[in-house]
This record gives structure tokens, sequence and C-alpha cells, in this order.
């Protein structure tokens, strides 16, 4: 795809350029037999192109977490957090049900708890480290086990960080810039 010179800058920046060009073409002093002034449609569609071409850009990045936990209130503060940094949430109540959302489509980042009905943490990311995937998701324990053999438990088991509960949104929100998830 072409790289636009319009690519990165601002949707004023964009409009003033594009009715800078529109302005560009020269025009005599207007006489009553006179034409209306033409409008520069090109730059117009080139400044349209270029806005929408980087919305698509913008849509395409759009980052997906996924927030296991069987409590729906620790889920509700997770998905807020991970929400105001740009994540699309999607949540699951046990590893089982996330492991399926996981096989659907893969999210780029996991929050999960460790203990769960039906599937524990480390069982989900086990299974999920063992899913074939081009794109490797980041995957954050949030959990109220706290021992050093916890610790290195979730993280053999293929996570890539661990929070404990209760945690509060300003420190989940430094753990993942920590991690550069943000």
């Amino acid at each position: 795809m072409e790289r636009s010179a319009l690519e990165g800058k601002t949707l004023a920046e964009r409009l003033a350029e594009s009715r800078a060009e529109a302005s560009a073409t020269p025009s005599a002093e207007p006489t009553e037999n006179a034409a209306p002034q033409e409008i520069d449609t090109d730059a117009i569609v080139r400044a349209a192109k270029a806005m929408r071409d980087v919305n698509e850009t913008r849509a395409a990045r759009s980052r997906t977490c996924l927030v296991v936990d069987d409590s729906r209130v620790i889920r509700k503060v997770a998905s807020k957090v991970v929400a105001s940094l740009g994540y699309r949430v999607i949540e699951a109540e046990n590893g089982e049900e996330a492991l399926a959302r996981c096989k659907q489509s893969m999210p780029d980042l996991v929050l999960t708890d460790w203990q769960m009905p039906v599937m524990s943490g480390p069982e989900f990311v086990a299974a999920l480290r063992a899913i074939p995937t081009p794109h490797r998701p980041t995957v954050v324990f949030c959990t109220s086990k706290g021992a050093a053999t916890d610790i290195h438990e979730g993280i053999a088991a293929g996570a890539d960080d661990y929070v404990l509960k209760p945690f509060e949104e300003g420190a989940l929100a430094a753990k993942l810039e920590k991690l550069g998830v943000r």
C-alpha cells in the first residue's frame, strides 16, 4: 500500500493542506460572465483517501484483551483498565471458556485468574501456549496466590507476568505499561 504524505498528520493539518491545495489554483477577479471557481476535487479526494487509509490502519491495529476470572467484579475492574488502554475486551468465566475464545480468535493480551472452576489458570495458560499461533499473546496472572512457588508455577505454565489481587487500577495499568502492551 502506498504511503501518503498526509499519513501521521492530524485531521486539522490534513484539512488545512487540503484547503491550501484547493486554493492554490490561480483565480482571476470574478466578473459578471466568469464561471464559478472550480473546486479542486482531486486534492479533496486525495485528502479523504489519506484519512480513510489512516483510519483503516488504526482499525486493523485494534488490540483485544481476554479477561478470565470467575468473579464478575474482578472482570469488570480489569476490563475497565484495559479498555482505557485502548483494548477491545472479551470476558470469560473460566479457563475452558477462555480456551474456546482463544481458539476462535487469539487475543493480544490475556489477564487470567488462577483459581477458577472447570479449568484452573495454570491449566488454561499451558493449554493456550500449546495452540499453534503466529501471534503469541501476552499473559498476566491476576491472582491472590502470591507465594514464590506459585509465581514460579505460573511463569512455568507460560505466563509473562504476575499481578497480586486485590490490585488497584493504577497498579495494573503500570504493570501492563512495564510489559509494553500499552
